[in-house]
């Protein structure tokens, strides 16, 4: 049956058959996911049951103040591939390759890959249209991968068999589907797959590799074998409430940002719970296809020279301030979990609440393995937390969001959310104490009392968006670049 599923392999480059005189290096193994939050159990979620990635996070450092720099797929992956924020590489959209913006980049990947690392690429790293793309390269950029591989499975080829919110839209409404099969007819399935057979393949040769593995779910569509969907009832699902009268008290982007998805507004409670089952029942199996290809690394012997990350391009809402899906400057939208372990030089379980960005990654990979990366950098090695819960590489994280009027930029420090929207909160602005109100639900800004801590967070982010904006020396972008389909 699985020959049946059409997995399209792409050879790139010398692949495995270069050699390497020198002594052995770190190879890395990168797992991401498409829009998951940290709806996960190592993240003290009560319901959803992720055993793998808690077993990873028990043996390596969790970070609990993790954040993207743009809550949509595109910018997001770009940001954190080139080390820049996105008006820093021109990419604040979806369907832009890389190389339209910023020509002459290297890639985090494609670093490794100039020091002599084997590439490899396994479903959706950069930009893809999900479900649509599956089975071809998206909006890939190849020049940073020796091998690419992209895994089409059962849930694309009976992808009309799957319910929706609105029919015949699929990535960007609710949708969902237990699934017949087994997990490794999924087109996950397949990529986990795929990955142990390289793994074992390494084992052999020696060679150092750099391995990105991006599993396309818990993206919609929600689909997973109908055994996952059994591990939750619909009754222990708890939908989350919109007060009256919330959408008032934060400012008109904002409100647009949580409303933006009419048929997912004011979501009938049965709808919704079958949704968040759906969801939870999606990253369980990503879980158990992040499983297999832990086992498969151990099972080599490659742990013990293998850093890994697993983390995700952003969050996600499912209710929460009565919105579904992402792009917002809420917690929900911007919080990613971040998991990094090391064979030696960090300290196990460790859990840090330092803030972090996903720029930040490009930096610290390259300095845990000696790896030459570009001065052009925006990011900071998050190295120091790997041993430290109390050291803090950077104070506060920066997201932000794009429209044709105005910019929205968020700054997220240990206690604080500020928000402001358009030039010095022209649109409106945004403070939450998260101490008091983790949820983000009640907005204190402007309260007389707190005006000097906003003023002090209104200089900091300001002073901050600034510098996001500013493209680095050595960065030289191109403008007018068309949005390009994929075939």
């Amino acid at each position: 049956m699985l020959m049946r599923l059409m997995l399209f392999v792409c050879l790139l480059g010398p692949g495995l058959q270069s050699s390497f005189a020198e002594a052995p290096k770190p190879n890395v193994l990168f797992v991401i996911c498409d829009d998951l939050n940290c709806d996960i159990g190592c993240y003290g979620h009560p319901l959803v049951q992720t055993p793998h990635l808690d077993q990873l996070a028990a043996g390596g450092v969790r970070f609990t103040n993790a954040h993207c720099q743009f809550s949509l797929c595109g910018p997001s992956r770009a940001s954190f591939m080139t080390g820049l924020y996105p008006l820093q590489n021109g990419i604040t959209r979806n369907a832009v390759r890389l190389r339209e913006r910023f020509p002459k980049a290297t890639t985090m990947s494609q670093a490794f890959k100039k020091k002599g690392y084997t590439t490899v690429r396994i479903g959706k790293i950069f930009h893809y249209n999900v479900p649509r793309d599956i089975g071809n390269a998206g909006h890939d950029d190849p020049a940073s991968w020796t091998i690419a591989v992209n895994p089409r499975g059962r849930d694309k080829i009976y992808e009309s068999s799957i319910f929706s919110l609105k029919p015949g839209s699929l990535g960007a409404t609710l949708s969902w589907k237990a699934d017949e099969g087994e997990d490794q007819e999924q087109t996950d399935g397949i990529a986990a797959t795929e990955a142990v057979k390289l793994l074992d393949e390494f084992a052999q040769t020696k060679k150092p590799f750099f391995m990105a593995v991006g599993l396309y779910r818990p993206h919609t569509p929600f689909v997973a074998p109908k055994k996952y969907f059994d591990l939750y009832d619909k009754k222990d699902v708890k939908v989350p409430e919109l007060p009256d009268g919330y959408l008032e008290t934060i400012p008109a982007p904002s409100q647009k940002s949580v409303t933006a998805i009419k048929e997912q507004n004011n979501l009938d409670p049965d709808l919704a719970a079958q949704a968040i089952q759906a969801y939870y029942a999606s990253i369980s199996f990503v879980d158990a296809q992040v499983g297999r290809i832990l086992a498969g690394l151990k099972r080599n012997g490659l742990d013990k020279n293998t850093i890994v990350v697993f983390t995700s391009d952003h969050g996600y809402h499912m209710g929460e301030h009565g919105h579904y899906q992402k792009v917002t400057l809420f917690e929900n939208a911007t919080h990613v979990p971040l998991i990094v372990s090391l064979p030696t030089g960090a300290t196990p379980g460790l859990v840090t609440d330092a803030p972090a960005e996903m720029i930040d990654l490009y930096p610290t990979l390259t300095e845990l393995a000696g790896v030459k990366s570009p001065g052009y950098l925006q990011g900071v090695s998050l190295q120091p937390a790997l041993q430290d819960a109390t050291a803090r590489p950077r104070l506060d994280a920066l997201s932000m969001l794009k429209s044709r009027k105005y910019n929205g930029w968020s700054l997220r420090t240990e206690k604080y959310r500020y928000t402001e929207w358009g030039d010095k909160g022209s649109f409106g602005k945004e403070l939450y104490d998260r101490g008091a109100d983790p949820d983000e639900m009640v907005n204190v800004a402007g309260q007389a009392d707190l005006s000097e801590l906003q003023e002090e967070l209104a200089t900091r982010l300001r002073n901050r968006a600034k510098q996001a904006t500013q493209v680095p020396a050595g960065v030289n972008l191109q403008t007018g670049a068309k949005r390009t389909p994929t075939k």
